[in-house]
């Protein structure tokens, strides 16, 4: 390669770096201020319904993070198993590579929260709520991989989720204080011009953020807000607020594509692999080798 064609190539690798860098400061590629666009409507408000879907690796860590290998077996085993045993296994144990969902990049955690997440991540196919098929949370359901379902009337809206077939209804009028903790919380909503605003409370402290252990306290709100962009696009956004584990609130934000033609629907969803094993193989009288 001769001088001049190093020094394009140089440059090159150099816009790209400062382009990443850059993006992992702000919530997703494409997260824009919403524009004029005008959504179809339903009566007076935006018509939300129908099958969405994240197109990022959020699921994995909401923030910047490299391509590595996280899946933990034993050769010819479905078990986790001790770090110093582990094998990688290409493919099927690989996270991909994602930008960071989070505003500002970082989760503003308490010194003592980040050692929890730390610890949580060195063990999370251990610890991780979803590898016992436990419903996601919010807002976790809604940037996994799986789509999910806005069902939408006058004056009610149903939100149904492929992944462990988990359901939210969303009211309108606040019923008062969720009577107790739950795996979905309690949603109230109201609308703000073309945005849907949602205060989910009353979640319970089990649920994470990722597979990479970020976590909550049971304190813990989130302010969703749900904001059409343009024909198929939607903003969603998450203000997260738990003085117990973080230093200030924070947010993140995904961009939500709908499906259409014959993919737009929901199918069947098992989760049982792994459970049993995970949640109550150390009882074993003769634990597996």
């Amino acid at each position: 390669m001769n001088a001049k064609l190093k020094t394009i190539a140089l440059a090159g690798l150099v816009g790209v770096w400062g382009a990443a860098g850059a993006m992992a400061q702000t919530p997703e590629a494409g997260g824009a201020k919403p524009s004029a666009y005008r959504a179809p409507r339903l009566g007076k408000h935006p018509d939300l319904s129908g099958v969405w879907q994240v197109m990022n690796t959020a699921e994995f860590n909401i923030e910047a993070h490299a391509s590595s290998a996280a899946l933990q077996m034993r050769p010819g085993r479905v078990v986790a198993v001790p770090a110093k045993e582990v094998l990688a296994l290409g493919a099927v144990g690989s996270v991909p590579a994602g930008l960071s969902v989070v505003e500002g990049g970082t989760i503003p955690y308490r010194p003592e929260a980040l050692k929890q997440r730390d610890e949580n991540k060195a063990d999370w196919i251990h610890r991780d709520p979803e590898i016992k098929c436990y419903l996601p949370g919010v807002p976790r359901a809604n940037y996994m991989s799986l789509p999910f379902q806005i069902l939408q009337s006058d004056d009610s809206i149903m939100i149904a989720y492929e992944y462990d077939n988990a359901v939210r209804n969303v009211v309108f009028k606040d019923p008062g204080p969720a009577p107790f903790d739950s795996w979905m919380g309690q949603s109230v909503a109201h609308w703000e011009g073309d945005t849907l605003v949602v205060v989910v409370t009353g979640m319970n402290d089990s649920t994470w953020f990722d597979r990479a252990g970020n976590f909550h306290s049971a304190d813990m709100k989130v302010v969703e807000r749900w904001t059409p962009t343009g024909p198929g696009v939607m903003r969603y956004e998450a203000e997260i607020t738990d003085p117990n584990t973080f230093t200030r609130p924070w947010k993140i934000g995904v961009n939500l594509y709908k499906h259409v033609g014959e993919d737009a629907r929901l199918l069947q969803f098992n989760c049982v692999e792994f459970v049993e094993e995970l949640m109550y193989g150390s009882l074993r009288k003769h634990p597996l080798d």
